[in-house]
């Protein structure tokens, strides 16, 4: 038997992972509150540099 690859091991974390997803709806909830502070860093990344605040869309 051959020694394990780095594609296996990384098969194998992932089917083990996924055997106990969290439900869809947490999963696209978390997603967009990562998305909104995303945002929120980028204005104030621009802010602190003193940039002119014109409405920067959320970009999704």
């Amino acid at each position: 038997m051959i020694n394990l690859t780095l594609p296996e091991i990384r098969r194998l974390i992932t089917a083990l992972i996924m055997r106990h997803a969290p439900p869809p709806a947490h999963v696209w909830s978390w997603s967009h509150w990562r998305r909104r502070r995303q945002h929120q860093a980028r204005l104030s990344h621009y802010r602190r540099r003193g940039h002119p605040l014109t409405q920067l869309p959320l970009q999704y």
